[in-house]
């Protein structure tokens, strides 16, 4: 087999790399271990910057989220019981999209197979060779036969826990990494929305975020110990304490529904310097991992593909490598300040074992200046609806 791009995994920087590429002519086979149905189902990130989902409208992506999105101009950050909201579309001129990147996944599919493109579910013993030379290979095993996929370029979309990044050459990749001492245990619940736009709230219980996937359903996070066992969380547990938590001074009203889905996620921020090895490049979370606090995971996966699919279109069309050669430095740049916003978000948010009355009265303060700043608020918002995919 051969083909010019060769892609392991069909999450969403796996599947629409695929699709942008075919829009400029260029070939690519998209190889996923999961079958489809997993990958069309499991929930992840639910907000889409201003830039990805304009990027999703220009290459034909934009009607089902449009039609069934929620646009959002703002979000709430609630503490010691005040609310208060960051305008994002007074400040920037911008909103975002709550959509899901299920969603954004079943999309990409359903594109490309329309179009006849190449991807293949459920394999196994996935390996890449040849990258740091000029035969790049893919090896795979399909309905118990191995195969060799043969290309120009390997693009890693596998994952923090994939195949790619192990692959490289030891010490050829600088990791950077921060774990937290916290968890969000996460909630998907039959429940229309409590309020217009994401409720942010710091409490001294710990942080609690509302939000939500669709009109009649809700998505729920409380921080929680990062070894915490979701079982140990009734319904009424969970209800009691996003009350608790989401309360404030004007009335607030939670409405509760029933509870589908439960799981706990460690928080981690991690970035995998450079991001590219000869042929090989490491796009999304194969590169980097952001805590969820600043929404910010799949539009990470979006800015690396943006930044790839234009140096592959400029490399196929004879106009040179440099984008190639720049794509680390130039994805980086964007991956750094992103990061720093997710820490600076979920610093000013948790609670931090150890953490004194000081430390605690210094975090209301941070939020008192953001929300009463002008200046503040509008560094908020223009981070949160997203810098530019290219050259942020």
């Amino acid at each position: 087999m051969k083909t010019q791009i060769g892609i392991v995994g069909a999450g969403p920087a796996g599947l629409l790399l695929s699709h942008l590429l075919h829009l400029q002519g260029i070939d690519s086979v998209v190889l996923e271990t999961r079958s489809r149905s997993y990958i069309e189902n499991r929930i992840r990130a639910g907000v889409l910057e201003h830039g990805a989902a304009e990027l999703l409208r220009a290459c034909g992506l934009g009607a089902r989220m449009d039609r069934e999105g929620l646009a959002h101009h703002g979000i709430v950050l609630r503490f010691g019981g005040q609310s208060r909201r960051i305008d994002f579309q007074e400040l920037t001129g911008k909103s975002v999209m709550v959509y899901g990147q299920h969603e954004v996944v079943r999309d990409l599919v359903a594109v490309r197979l329309a179009a006849g493109g190449d991807i293949r579910f459920e394999v196994s013993d996935v390996s890449v060779e040849g990258h740091e030379g000029d035969a790049p290979q893919i090896r795979f095993t399909q309905e118990g036969v191995a195969q060799v996929l043969d290309c120009d370029f390997i693009a890693g979309c596998d994952g923090f826990h994939g195949i790619c990044r192990p692959s490289l050459p030891e010490g050829f990749i600088t990791e950077y990494d921060r774990v937290y001492p916290f968890g969000w245990l996460g909630i998907l619940a039959e429940v229309a929305p409590s309020s217009d736009e994401l409720v942010y709230a710091r409490h001294a219980n710990g942080f609690a975020l509302l939000s939500m996937r669709s009109p009649t359903i809700g998505r729920f996070y409380l921080q929680c110990p990062p070894d915490e066992d979701a079982n140990a969380w009734s319904a009424d547990r969970i209800w009691s304490e996003l009350h608790t938590r989401l309360a404030d001074d004007q009335g607030f009203v939670l409405t509760e529904g029933p509870i589908i889905q439960k799981s706990v996620t460690a928080m981690r921020s991690f970035v995998a310097e450079p991001m590219r090895a000869g042929r090989l490049f490491l796009l999304g979370d194969a590169a980097h991992i952001v805590p969820p606090t600043g929404a910010k995971g799949m539009n990470l996966a979006v800015g690396d593909v943006a930044v790839l699919s234009q140096a592959l279109g400029q490399h196929y069309a004879s106009r040179g490598d440099a984008g190639l050669d720049d794509y680390s430095a130039n994805c980086l740049r964007r991956v750094w300040k992103v990061q720093r916003f997710s820490w600076w978000m979920t610093s000013m948010l948790h609670n931090f074992e150890g953490a004194g009355a000081f430390d605690q009265r210094v975090q209301l303060a941070e939020l008192d200046y953001v929300t009463g700043s002008r200046a503040a608020s509008t560094t908020l918002a223009e981070n949160y609806v997203g810098l530019p995919l290219v050259g942020g």
